[in-house]
């Protein structure tokens, strides 16, 4: 079959399911979400065991998409954990794979969609892209200045979705991202607060170390209390990193990662669930502030998005307490598979160029 010019295959792996989409040009025509059972996952001891498992969804969304592979013009992945990079669309190569199976910064899902698509892409003859990956670092030097001589604060964030829903608030505002000046919160199983200046994210809290506490990681914490715990004889290494990173935030205070059962918790009578809910919102906020005095106040527009921004309480108690900055903007969820197509479909059409992965 002939190849079609603006077919385009997504691949978007988290921590607990494999989404999949086919867009032609702008428009989605098919997406499924595969959802790994905790069970299943937990059988491979390493991300990268699992890329048979998330191949496999990957394969099956496609043939029930009814798509002819033949017809695929690109393969749009999801950015990994590579080494720090200035956002923009990549083409995977080979030391693109070779640092994803590496796990750099970290094991995530997310290193696992270039090895994917490069498998794809590779039967076809065609390339694979990633956009906007998590290791995007365009952070100011005064900003990876940490109060440690030995330690330096870099970048890790929900890159792919800030920049995209960046870029919507800037549309709507009828102006160029690269014109506005803004503040991008982005709340879900993990969060990444934002400040972005001249196209670029000049400072952020890393979505694993700092900032406010989410549904399921710590986010900054009270340090010589962190020590204390760490050498307190109860928990190994590994233990601890679980617990910042995966079994803190409501996890740790209320057992559940799920803010639709906080909710419910909170319209039973539930203080203790009102309390860190409401905590959890004020870290945001106060987050939210410093980027704000890191754009020197000069704010056009502060955007609100992830999974969490779908709840009016949450969002609520943070306008609330913010939008004497600028007027707040909410896009609820995550439009990732939208925005791998996009950074693709730029660079299919010509509008972009690919970057090199060096």
């Amino acid at each position: 079959m002939e190849r079609k010019d603006e077919l385009i295959l997504v691949i978007n792996p988290g921590s607990t399911s494999t989404k999949v989409g086919v867009f032609e040009a702008e428009r989605m025509t098919y997406s499924e979400s595969f959802e790994h059972k905790a069970s299943e996952l937990a059988a491979f001891h390493h991300i990268t065991d699992q890329l048979g498992l998330r191949k496999a969804a990957v394969e099956e969304a496609l043939l029930k998409s009814g798509t002819d592979r033949g017809s695929l013009a690109a393969v749009a992945c999801r950015g990994g954990r590579f080494k720090p990079m200035a956002s923009g669309t990549y083409a995977v190569n080979d030391r693109m794979i070779e640092d994803a199976k590496a796990c750099l910064q970290g094991e995530h899902a997310s290193n696992l969609a270039c090895m994917i698509g490069r498998e794809i892409a590779d039967e076809l003859g065609i390339k694979a892209y990633v956009t906007d990956p998590v290791s995007v670092d365009e952070l100011d030097d005064v900003a990876r200045v940490a109060g440690i001589k030995e330690i330096r604060r870099n970048s890790l964030s929900h890159a792919l979705n800030m920049k995209a829903m960046a870029r919507r608030a800037a549309d709507e505002l009828g102006k160029k991202y690269e014109d506005c000046r803004m503040v991008v919160a982005h709340m879900g199983g993990g969060g990444s607060v934002s400040a972005h200046a001249g196209g670029l994210m000049v400072d952020l809290n890393n979505c694993d170390k700092e900032g406010p506490f989410t549904a399921e990681r710590a986010g900054g914490l009270p340090t010589l209390d962190l020590v204390a715990l760490c050498y307190s004889g109860r928990y190994t290494h590994g233990q601890m990193i679980k617990k910042l990173v995966g079994g803190a935030g409501l996890m740790s205070h209320l057992g559940t990662k799920d803010a639709r059962e906080v909710e419910r918790r909170i319209e039973s009578g539930d203080k203790e669930a009102e309390l860190v809910f409401r905590a959890m919102a004020y870290q945001v906020a106060k987050a939210i502030g410093g980027m704000s005095a890191v754009l020197s106040g000069k704010v056009d527009v502060i955007v609100i998005t992830g999974g969490m921004a779908r709840s009016k309480r949450l969002l609520d108690e943070i306008s609330s307490r913010v939008s004497f900055i600028a007027p707040v903007r909410a896009y609820p969820g995550e439009d990732e598979l939208e925005a791998l197509a996009m950074g693709t479909l730029r660079v299919l059409r010509g509008e972009e160029e690919p970057k090199e992965y060096e």
